[in-house]
């Protein structure tokens, strides 16, 4: 949990180390003595006027912030595994202080799990499934004669004769309790009915859970049940369930158990015994890799024993594409199915299957998942085996996909991902222009103090710079027409000299006093042009590379004698 996090705050992290310019191993003295320096330049009664007085306690509270954080070592160590996010998340003052970084870890990680809780404690994960049966027979088993005598002009007769809504809430009620309550509605050829059920889950252990069913409905009446898992082994597990149905006809109990089996990284197989009104015995053997996802079922019962065979290709695309087929067979005949799936939006995928059957014909389901809210549409077009049905239940879906994809999924994709570059575009102008603005008033507040180092600089022959720019910097020729991201830092590289000499730390420059970041993302360098001595130097360093001016190798000229 914690890995995934990390990235977050970065962000979204003020790097401290770079505001003080000291290293990540800095020490106390270190940090006291950058501390010191910065206190005396940004001190809000070193100014008198209001503007000025306001920016330098901006900057004076940054920089006293920065400086709380790494001189105690508890916080530090926080910060450097966590960055400043990770001083946010409550239950740190409760924490025992002298802790190792491992160990300061896994106490943030449990904070962080029980952040997680709580926020669950607030979500009710709603799932729903919406089911239409449309019965489009008309289209290929009509009867001319028939039509013909019809008013209307024998037009065909396309119907909605099924329709199923069921929706489910979950409602944690302790980090190991949960409630589910779900409902039902259905109805077939002007009749129907309905269920609702609660259920209680409980984890008892990290190897097993337990649930507790209730449900009532208008048809087959009160019902409960009890269902367990247990982990036996790494490689198993154990499912069993129990009920009893209070039906008009007297109570129907019912029991089931499954096992199943690692057999290796990628196959796992199964097997299951259920007793009631509906008994069978079933074993499958399932194998689910990277490109490929198989499946081989055999189940024993009286009359509905199957033999049944899948397989489904996964294309390594953006879209997550998939083709399927599969081949059932048993007393009640031979079906035989194939579509593809394929996902349209971020939250969204579609698929479309042909089934074809003896004696049940030809029937294509559309099926479209949208977040947790799943959408069906199976369309019964014919009782027989007619190639013209398998046709157009075919050929029809796929033209019109290509089609809607080409006219309304690409266009709305498109104008989203433009949406979305147009809402950071102005999110990262907006925070590159309050950096900007923060820079410049540091920059102002510079300026008598650099006036000085320049003065005492100069009365020795000491280090002075000239010019320094930061950014991105365009030298290939290819590249001409790019437009380079720079800003001048020269007054803020001054104010850092000491002793005539200059040091900055591995950190990223755009974190230090007076600077900011013109080109977010991408690569920046550093360029210096300065004079030690009375020559001329130069030097371009990278964003993230230490830096210590004056150095023999950056001269551009000889030492005049």
């Amino acid at each position: 949990m914690a890995a995934s996090l990390d990235d977050d705050f970065e962000s979204d992290n003020q790097d401290y180390y770079s505001l003080l310019n000291v290293r990540k191993e800095a020490t106390l003295e270190e940090l006291k003595a950058s501390y010191r320096r910065l206190c005396m330049l940004y001190h809000p009664d070193k100014h008198r006027d209001p503007e000025l007085k306001s920016q330098a306690e901006q900057l004076f509270n940054q920089v006293h912030q920065a400086y709380e954080v790494l001189s105690d070592a508890h916080s530090r160590a926080i910060y450097d595994l966590f960055g400043k996010k990770g001083l946010e998340v409550e239950g740190w003052e409760v924490v025992e202080r002298k802790r190792t970084p491992a160990e300061i870890r896994e106490e943030y990680e449990r904070l962080q799990r029980e952040r997680e809780e709580r926020r669950l404690q607030q979500r009710t994960n709603p799932k729903g499934t919406i089911s239409v049966g449309v019965d489009a027979t008309d289209l290929f088993d009509r009867y001319d004669e028939d039509f013909e005598e019809m008013p209307g002009g024998g037009f065909p007769h396309i119907e909605i004769n099924k329709m199923h809504i069921s929706q489910s809430i979950e409602a944690p009620l302790t980090n190991t309790d949960t409630a589910v309550l779900s409902g039902s509605l259905s109805t077939h050829n002007g009749t129907g009915g309905g269920n609702i059920n609660m259920t209680v889950r409980r984890v008892m252990s990290a190897k097993g859970w337990g649930e507790l069913e209730l449900g009532a409905g208008d048809i087959l009446g009160p019902l409960i049940g009890l269902k367990v898992f247990r982990n036996i082994t790494q490689r198993c597990f154990l499912t069993a369930q129990c009920g009893l149905q209070f039906s008009p006809r007297g109570l129907r109990p019912t029991c089931s158990m499954m096992a199943a089996r690692h057999l290796d990284q990628n196959t796992m197989g199964y097997l299951q015994w259920r007793w009631g009104p509906s008994s069978a015995m079933t074993t499958s053997l399932v194998r689910d890799t990277k490109s490929s996802h198989f499946t081989l079922a055999l189940q024993l019962a009286v009359p509905h024993s199957y033999l049944m065979m899948s397989y489904q290709y996964k294309f390594q695309d953006e879209d997550q594409t998939k083709v399927k087929g599969s081949v059932k067979t048993g007393w009640f005949g031979t079906v035989v199915e194939y579509g593809a799936e394929r996902k349209i939006s971020r939250h969204s995928v579609l698929s479309a299957t042909v089934s074809i059957g003896v004696p049940q014909g030809v029937t294509l389901k559309i099926k479209l998942a949208r977040a947790s809210q799943t959408y069906l549409f199976p369309i019964h077009l014919t009782d027989q085996l007619l190639p013209s049905a398998v046709f157009y239940a075919t050929v029809g879906p796929l033209l019109f996909f290509m089609v809607v994809h080409r006219l309304v999924v690409i266009p709305y994709t498109q104008a989203q991902k433009e949406q979305d570059l147009e809402l950071q575009r102005k999110s990262s102008a907006v925070d590159i222009a309050k950096k900007k603005t923060e820079a410049e008033s540091a920059v102002l507040l510079m300026q008598e103090s650099v006036r000085r180092i320049i003065e005492a600089e100069e009365s020795k022959m000491g280090l002075i710079i000239l010019n320094a720019w930061y950014g991105k910097f365009v030298t290939d020729t290819s590249q001409k027409q790019e437009k380079a991201k720079v800003i001048d830092v020269t007054v803020p590289l001054q104010c850092l000299v000491k002793d005539s000499k200059l040091i900055l730390t591995e950190a990223s420059k755009a974190g230090l006093p007076g600077f900011f970041d013109p080109c977010v993302g991408e690569d920046k360098s550093l360029k210096l042009l300065y004079q030690f001595r009375g020559v001329m130097h130069q030097v371009i360093c990278a964003d993230t590379e230490a830096l210590r001016i004056p150095k023999q190798s950056h001269r551009l000229e000889p030492e005049s004698s």
